[in-house]
């Protein structure tokens, strides 16, 4: 095969979610499909959910986490502090409570690592958030 038939692998992506206690699964499921459709991929390359540490193990989000065959990521608030800085949306209502302008879009940053960026900036719906982090190509 010829590097002009070469076929290149999509790279994995990473999800952050925020929601408000008492949000559905299916809500969180709704959004994550939603997310995807709008980043214009499908389930298969969603590689990691994650969400802040203290909110990881809430039933709604491993009920919707397992949709996607997946468990949530917790992720440290210094990892989301870490994250901060390359978000692009800020929610006043999320700095005063977490410290970072949008949860769902540092949650995916931080786990993705340091180099990635987004694929999608935040998304709602009515209790959640979401948003799509890419890991930068390795050199």
């Amino acid at each position: 095969m010829g590097l002009d038939e070469a076929v290149t692998e999509a790279p994995p992506l990473v999800a952050g979610i925020g929601f408000r206690r008492g949000t559905e699964p299916a809500e969180i499921v709704a959004l994550l499909r939603r997310a995807l459709a709008e980043a214009g991929t499908d389930a298969p390359r969603l590689a990691a959910i994650g969400t802040a540490e203290d909110r990881a193990a809430e039933p709604a989000l491993r009920e919707a986490a397992r949709a996607f065959a997946l468990a949530p990521t917790p992720v440290s608030p210094e990892a989301l502090a870490a994250a901060d800085a390359r978000v692009l949306t800020r929610s006043p209502r999320i700095e005063r409570l977490r410290g970072v302008g949008s949860l769902a879009e540092a949650a995916a940053l931080a786990i993705a690592g340091p180099d990635s960026r987004l694929a999608l900036p935040r998304i709602a719906s009515a209790g959640a958030t979401c948003a799509l982090a890419v890991p930068s190509p390795s050199p």
